[in-house]
């Protein structure tokens, strides 16, 4: 086999997240539709030779030579885009993107299809999870009039091979959660968590998506124009090669996505757009909230362990410094990681990282100060009670927090 030559490898679209019309000249209403194929990868390098020779065997049986392959690879250490390259003289319907710049499997997608030349788009796992032959009746669904044709667990012939307990819970649990916060897309599919679908490209031509984590069927059905959806019945099997890239950061980006379709696409719409045009990043603001959270879990648990009269009985205005302090650490790293990855994820080194908590820390001290002040006044004059008055002391110094934060911290953090 010949070397292939870099040149050979896709370039990577940049700009908006939005799919481009066809060219016209490329348009054959005639003909069999077109399928792209995108299968996006981080760490596959014992998968990628078997799922491209699998998937290119079974198309070119259905429609051969009318479909393409898109691998788009995250630049993984194990050289997965080295191989899947290598693969492109034996399988010329193979193409591959490497980005070196971005990661992350839903945005993976969308370059693909960016990239894409068919007028149906779809994605699967190339870690093998999802059976290859599903792609048949998933691509007939499309055929027969469906817009979006979906693989789903949870439907006749669907199902999970040996899943836990404690996994078919959260599982589950994130669908009800979804249907809560965003019934009317959450509604339209028995698995809105499934990443092996088909849809037709002018659904979302044109469309600016933005996907957060792993679900990007939930940003295909929010904000593309998706009419007839059809469902098909799969077995979802255990990876047996590479590692498994579920974690419990799947589940928060789940929620924080799940959060700003319900923005940007129900009753608040209105609020996203008057954001929009103030120039108010209500992206980082949900982010940022969401960090909050998990700081007000934190201030309340060491607020109550050193002042409550069972536990250590400190001084109300000692301990809530304290606890202050303790929650101000807590959101520092989830908001390095999370709400300004964007920053932190160029500046990894630790003298950068500590100027950071340096800068975070003495704005979020003066947000202390006054989250002191409002705790003493409410709990003194408005509302005798300790803990409802420390959520609204919360509440104002979220609100500094964020914004100066904005204005003097993360924002303006130069990268050399």
């Amino acid at each position: 086999m010949s070397i292939i030559e870099p040149n050979s490898l896709l370039p990577v679209p940049t700009g908006a997240l939005q799919i481009p019309e066809l060219p016209r000249a490329t348009i054959n209403a005639d003909s069999e539709p077109l399928l792209s194929l995108v299968i996006p990868t981080y760490k596959e390098a014992a998968n990628i030779q078997k799922i491209v020779s699998i998937l290119n065997n079974l198309l070119d049986e259905f429609i051969p030579g009318n479909y393409e392959l898109i691998v788009v690879d995250d630049d993984s250490p194990d050289g997965t885009w080295k191989i899947a390259q290598s693969l492109m003289e034996e399988y010329p319907q193979l193409r591959v993107m490497r980005r070196q710049h971005e990661r992350g499997l839903s945005s993976a997608v969308i370059r693909g299809w960016q990239a894409a030349t068919g007028r149906v788009l779809g994605v699967i796992d190339a870690d093998l999870q999802h059976p290859p032959h599903v792609l048949l009746q998933l691509l007939q669904a499309v055929e027969q009039g469906a817009d979006l044709a979906v693989a789903s667990r949870h439907v006749e012939g669907g199902g999970v091979s040996s899943w836990s307990f404690a996994r078919r819970f959260l599982s589950r649990g994130a669908q009800l959660l979804g249907l809560i916060i965003l019934p009317g897309v959450l509604s339209r599919v028995s698995d809105p968590m499934s990443g092996y679908f088909m849809l037709r490209r002018d659904c979302i031509v044109g469309q600016t998506l933005n996907p957060v984590g792993y679900k990007i069927l939930l940003e295909t059905i929010g904000r593309g124009n998706v009419g007839k959806i059809a469902e098909v019945g799969y077995v979802f099997s255990e990876r047996k090669e590479g590692e498994s890239k579920v974690t419990w950061k799947q589940y928060v980006d789940y929620i924080h996505h799940l959060i700003l379709l319900r923005v940007s696409t129900g009753r608040l719409r209105r609020f996203s757009q008057v954001s929009q045009r103030v120039g108010f990043p209500i992206d980082r603001f949900l982010r940022f909230g969401l960090v909050g959270l998990s700081g007000v879990f934190v201030d309340m648990v060491v607020l109550y362990l050193l002042s409550d009269p069972t536990t250590l009985a400190l001084p109300l205005t000692r301990s809530k410094i304290i606890a202050g302090e303790v929650a101000i650490v807590n959101n520092f790293l989830w908001n390095d990681v999370w709400t300004f990855a964007d920053v932190s994820s160029q500046q990894r080194q630790w003298r950068q990282r500590l100027k950071r908590f340096l800068k975070f820390n003495m704005i979020c001290l003066a947000g202390l100060v006054l989250n002191v002040l409002v705790l003493n006044l409410v709990f003194n004059f408005v509302i005798p009670n300790r803990y409802i008055a420390n959520l609204i002391a919360i509440a104002v110094a979220t609100v500094w927090n964020f914004w100066v934060n904005l204005k003097l911290s993360w924002r303006v953090t130069q990268v050399k």
